[in-house]
């Protein structure tokens, strides 16, 4: 805290864990600028991957870029997107995040792809497929994408967050790690197949995709993660 009748303004504080833009700004912690980097891809661009390590931002570029194309300006007020963007455009988000605990089968990914599609749905207000089987979890997604596309009038933007954390989490049991990957390789080949309907897409994750097979069905994915120009897309550089 600043002393009394000084003019130097209190420090803020450092959002330590935090990987939500609206309460960032909101709460009044630092902020390390990246939303002229979201505005450039989404320029320049459709597919993207990036490989980050874990605690490193990764996460936060992905909710800085829900709200960018959620068209909610006041949270980029003062920042490099608020002059560069449409705010009159509102895409649907669909954000998958497999960040959050330990995936110990095929069965479990299936359960919890299920569970964030649905709740996916309940935030979008849309009703379920018909004629398609919950198990179906590819054509829900497709489903999904088209429903979105169809009710707001505006592609959809695709956003997930440790694509690869279900195979890893298991890497050391090779036969349920296969299974896994394959799951995962059916369900982001939906993204590819739906390309009339998504405005934007982007992949983060710890290893890099061209290492594993799972994307041979998305191999229109741009590869950043080594290039120069976003070089400081996440963290902090000083």
């Amino acid at each position: 805290m600043a002393p009394p009748g000084s003019s130097i303004s209190p420090r803020k504080r450092l959002p330590i864990g935090i990987q939500n833009l609206r309460e960032l700004r909101e709460e009044g912690h630092y902020y390390a600028d990246k939303s002229g980097y979201a505005v450039d891809l989404a320029q320049s661009g459709k597919y993207y991957f990036l490989s980050r390590p874990r605690r490193f931002g990764k996460s936060l570029f992905l909710d800085t870029l829900k709200e960018l194309f959620e068209g909610n300006a006041a949270l980029f007020k003062g920042l490099a997107a608020e002059t560069r963007w449409d705010w009159s455009k509102k895409h649907p988000v669909i954000r998958i995040s497999f960040g959050d605990g330990v995936l110990q089968s095929r069965a479990e990914l299936d359960e919890a792809i299920r569970e964030m599609l649905r709740m996916q749905r309940v935030a979008m207000n849309l009703p379920l497929p018909v004629g398609l089987p919950e198990d179906y979890i590819a054509g829900n997604f497709r489903e999904l994408i088209a429903q979105a596309h169809q009710a707001s009038g505006q592609r959809v933007v695709v956003l997930v967050d440790e694509y690869d954390k279900p195979i890893l989490d298991r890497i050391e049991d090779r036969e349920k790690a296969i299974e896994i990957r394959e799951a995962l390789k059916d369900f982001y080949s939906v993204i590819k197949d739906s390309d009339a309907h998504i405005r934007f897409a982007f992949l983060t994750g710890v290893s890099k995709f061209s290492k594993v097979s799972l994307f041979s069905g998305l191999n229109n994915l741009q590869d950043i993660t080594l290039d120069a120009r976003y070089s400081s897309i996440c963290g902090y550089t000083d």
